[in-house]
């Protein structure tokens, strides 16, 4: 299949982007073209992409105040996306979404049955949702033709055993959708495929995988697939993160609520105003606080570190054990110091890390004489959700 397959990962407040080019395939069977990111979408827009050897390709800025934002800077990425097409054109666009629900564990083709599932899912997670969907919207308008296929971030734990998707809650309200869901999967199928080629025999044993990044979970991993993990329901569950709070107990909010706080008030606290933010008062970026001398900052990090380590020491029970760790995403790739403190908690399990090996970011930063395994590996979304796409153009070829 010549051509090319641009992908849309959409945040709640960035759009990372990537043009996989299957004319000359690598040993994966594509070849990053460019990828980038647009972040200040409610400020001032601003999108840089880069090839693949980290060459600029386009730095483009808009002022604030721009009408019909988010369709004029996607329009400008399609227009920038055709100049640099593989021979056979553009193919497909495949999107990350981020809730597919109960129903949706595997990549489908967008069509106006899924794009109104989707639009009935968004109350489950409506900070993301609606810039996932939005996207897809803005093709579907300016290029009808275009093959789209939808991605879904909760498709990988669909693996979790019943005992692990449950909330102690009336029974009827798990059958109207109230359980665990998980989140970060694209990312988990990524390490867990990296795993497989590069570590097979860890592969088929337990292992936690650490996402650490703006928005941060652990996912238990037995024999490749998600077992158990921290975020649930939403994905403010589980691990404090950059400006949300991650498990709580819900008698707060009730609290709260009595005190007079407005939904709104309480929805765009949890979510944008918590976490490492809330704590430290200072920044939810976590080299901010790493550079800061400031107590405030200390006791957030410290914060994130205690609760990464007594959130893995649960789900080393649901394992049984641990064979391994792996630190993935920004935080987890780029912060040794951050590392060295999450592993000095988990010394009991018998880690030993090598000082040397971590502060370089080496694939393996675990001693010879460590009882677990210890890894560093980068994340690729967009990959996983290229593959995918690719997948169900070929499907339709054939």
């Amino acid at each position: 299949m010549p051509g090319s397959i641009l992908i849309l990962n959409s945040g709640s407040s960035s759009l990372k982007f990537a043009l996989f080019d299957v004319d000359n395939p690598d040993e994966d069977g594509m070849r990053v073209a460019a990828r980038g990111e647009i972040v200040g979408w409610d400020n001032e827009p601003h999108l840089l992409a880069q090839d693949d050897a980290g060459n600029v390709l386009k730095d483009q800025h808009w002022p604030a105040g721009l009408p019909d934002v988010f369709a004029t800077v996607l329009e400008f990425l399609f227009v920038f996306a055709d100049s640099h097409l593989g021979r056979g054109g553009l193919k497909a666009v495949g999107h990350r979404i981020v809730h597919g629900g109960s129903q949706h564990i595997a990549p489908a083709q967008v069509t106006a049955a899924l794009l109104a599932d989707l639009k009935a899912l968004t109350p489950l997670d409506p900070l993301h949702m609606p810039r996932s969907i939005a996207p897809v919207h803005v093709l579907a308008a300016a290029r009808p033709a275009l093959l789209q296929v939808a991605c879904f971030d909760t498709a990988f734990h669909h693996t979790l055993p019943s005992v692990a998707r449950w909330f102690g809650l009336p029974r009827e309200l798990e059958a109207a959708g109230i359980r665990r869901y998980g989140f970060h999967g694209l990312s988990y199928e990524y390490v867990a495929g990296r795993l497989a080629q590069n570590s097979p025999a860890l592969a088929k044993g337990r292992v936690i995988v650490a996402h650490l990044g703006s928005g941060a979970s652990l996912c238990a991993l037995q024999n490749g697939r998600s077992i158990a993990t921290t975020m649930g329901f939403s994905t403010l569950d589980g691990l404090v993160m950059a400006t949300r709070c991650g498990s709580l107990d819900p008698g707060v909010l009730l609290y709260l609520g009595r005190q007079g706080r407005s939904f709104a008030e309480i929805e765009d606290m949890l979510y944008h105003r918590s976490g490492l933010l809330g704590v430290s008062g200072i920044s939810g970026d976590i080299r901010t606080l790493l550079a800061s001398e400031h107590a405030c900052a200390r006791e957030a990090i410290e914060l994130f570190t205690y609760r990464i380590a007594t959130e893995a020491g649960a789900l080393v029970s649901a394992l049984g054990g641990l064979d391994g760790l792996v630190f993935t995403a920004g935080i987890g790739q780029h912060a040794p110091d951050l590392r060295a403190a999450v592993c000095a908690r988990l010394a009991w399990l018998g880690i030993r890390l090598d000082a040397g090996a971590n502060a370089a970011s080496a694939d393996r930063i675990s001693t010879s004489d460590s009882s677990i395994d210890v890894l560093v590996i980068a994340t690729d979304e967009e990959a996983v959700i290229a593959r995918h796409t690719r997948t169900i153009v070929d499907g339709q070829v054939a």
